[in-house]
């Protein structure tokens, strides 16, 4: 596996990046071809603690996590466990992908049968439904509607595309846009 790291505000020393590269060496048992996958590190410093974030983006969808914690090398051994455990509950479902493209090779991960299953298999749920009339409107009315009705997204239609938008509070306290093609 190929792993890029960089510090954001931070010098990412060589033990540092040592010890990622160590434990990243854990998930490759998960990929047809570990060379051709890219890891994507960033460490960055927030207030008295140290977050990591690791990307792994793949043919067919994106592994991604991240954690703040006092230690940079707890945050990536949680780190590390959240993607692994990422592979492991979704194991049926990425299966069940790979039957439907009928091709492998469009496929980045192998599952290995080995793998106990820890967790019960979650289904995904959908317990309520709401139709909604996405008015034309700007970004930063869309933003004021949200926060009118407390919610941490909106969908509207914006008023200079005309698509369907979606507008997001961000952990950060900042907001974000998605916007359909």
């Amino acid at each position: 596996m190929k792993i890029s790291i960089r510090g954001d505000k931070v010098k990412v020393t060589d033990s540092i990046k040592n010890y990622i590269e160590e434990k990243l060496e854990k998930i490759d048992k998960y990929f047809d071809d570990p060379s051709n996958v890219e890891a994507k590190v960033v460490i960055k410093i927030e207030r008295d603690r140290q977050k990591v974030e690791i990307t792994i983006p793949l043919k067919n969808f994106i592994l991604r996590a991240e954690e703040s914690q006092k230690d940079v090398y707890a945050a990536v051994d949680m780190l590390v466990d959240k993607i692994e455990r990422q592979i492991r509950k979704n194991k049926t479902r990425l299966q069940s992908q790979m039957r439907k493209t009928k091709d492998v090779r469009d496929f980045s991960v192998k599952i290995i049968d080995e793998i106990e299953e820890e967790e019960e298999e979650e289904q995904f749920k959908i317990v309520k439904r709401k139709e909604v009339e996405a008015k034309p409107m700007s970004e930063e009315e869309a933003i004021l509607q949200m926060e009118l009705i407390g919610h941490d997204f909106y969908l509207f239609k914006n008023q200079d595309t005309m698509k369907p938008t979606l507008v997001y509070k961000r952990k950060d306290n900042q907001y974000g846009i998605i916007e359909t093609i």
